[in-house]
């Protein structure tokens, strides 16, 4: 029988084989640097980290420890966003509550010490982050470790931080309110048909269907977050014309990645609640 932490790693695997995954690496598609080789190693990299986080670990340190295992291939970051989204899932599912109330409670318990560990885990992989936002008032977390005596001063848990981030990034907006985009899809994956790579694939594209992605809005802008989400939605689940699109937007450096993060997410759920894979 599988654990959480051996759920949260199949999640991994099975998000980066879905396919297609318009922007992203999948079994088909990668780029020169970033390869599904990697993200295979970095699945497996992460399990030391996951298996701390459905025991006695801080999320902070479990989440660290996930994200230096997860370095150690050679395309860089392959899931951090995806991390940070598994490790409380799997903390509230190992203590048998994974809901939206359960894993909010999860987050909303996280300590000053959990900030600290999430801001030294950008210390191990480059992370695809912009400019924070002029109203954004937390320590920019491209300063890594060099912020924690700040988060310390300042008493910043990581759900102040989160809660501060919502508004501009829709990983800590998955988290603060509860993982609803995440829960919503698992229900479909349960519900659908096909292998597992394709419903995979279909709860990617259903995602970037419903929100603009936040990395796509960093690296291109707000406009160009919004038209993907419209071409996304213009597609729907029809795997064909995904295919399309996702030859359409590799050629145009578009990478949906944290669509990719609440994917994960969403398919830990699935798993967890009887998906048989």
């Amino acid at each position: 029988m599988r654990t959480p932490a051996d759920n949260a790693q199949l999640a991994l695997l099975l998000e980066v084989a879905g396919t297609p995954k318009p922007g992203n690496v999948d079994r088909h598609r990668e780029y020169d640097d970033l390869r599904f080789e990697h993200f295979l190693a970095g699945s497996v990299g992460a399990g030391a980290g996951l298996r701390a986080a459905e025991t006695d670990a801080s999320v902070g340190a479990a989440f660290e420890e996930c994200v230096e295992g997860m370095s150690q291939q050679g395309g860089g970051n392959t899931q951090f966003g995806c991390l940070l989204n598994l490790v409380p899932l799997v903390r509230a599912a190992a203590a048998e509550r994974l809901s939206p109330t359960g894993v909010r409670e999860v987050c909303r318990r996280t300590t000053v010490a959990d900030a600290c560990g999430f801001y030294r885990a950008f210390d191990h992989v480059d992370v695809a982050v912009g400019d924070p936002p002029a109203d954004l008032d937390v320590p920019d977390v491209r300063r890594g470790a060099d912020a924690v005596d700040e988060i310390r001063e300042r008493g910043l848990t990581l759900w102040d931080l989160m809660e501060l981030s919502a508004p501009h990034d829709g990983n800590a907006r998955e988290w603060t309110d509860g993982f609803p985009r995440s829960f919503s899809v698992a229900d479909g994956v349960l519900d659908g048909e096909g292998t597992a790579t394709e419903r995979a694939a279909r709860a990617f594209l259903e995602l970037l269907a419903g929100e603009p992605d936040s990395l796509v809005a960093v690296q291109h802008g707000p406009a160009a977050a919004r038209d993907v989400r419209a071409r996304a939605a213009a597609v729907g689940t029809d795997l064909d014309a995904a295919a399309e699109l996702a030859d359409e937007f590799v050629a145009e450096g578009i990478n949906p990645g944290t669509t990719a993060d609440l994917t994960a997410a969403a398919l830990f759920v699935a798993l967890e609640r009887g998906w048989e894979v």
